[in-house]
């Protein structure tokens, strides 16, 4: 099993929009082979930045899901539309970062 964190910073004003779109994305991934279950956190210091934690079976299924073409298209609209800056995931577990030290 891995866990992985997907950082977004969006835009002031534009949070609303972020989560109505989130809890349709979350009922995709809830669907994709090797998804277990996924998270939102909104930082308490910064409130227009997220972490969404994802856990999955394997790095193949979820790198199956950042490959699929429902992701890309979503993607590319939160960057023209509600993200201040492209986002970045990291990868816990089979190798990747320790969680409890990233950053």
């Amino acid at each position: 099993m891995i866990t992985v964190g997907m950082d977004y910073k969006v835009i002031p004003g534009k949070d609303e929009l972020f989560l109505q779109v989130f809890d349709k994305v979350l009922a995709i991934i809830t669907e994709m082979t090797g998804h277990r279950r996924t998270n939102l956190y909104r930082d308490v210091r910064c409130p227009h930045d997220y972490l969404l934690v994802s856990e999955w079976s394997d790095e193949a299924a979820f790198r199956a899901f950042i490959a699929s073409e429902r992701f890309r298209n979503v993607a590319n609209w939160g960057r023209e539309t509600v993200l201040r800056e492209r986002p970045h995931h990291e990868i816990y577990g089979a190798g990747g970062a320790d969680p409890a030290t990233a950053r």
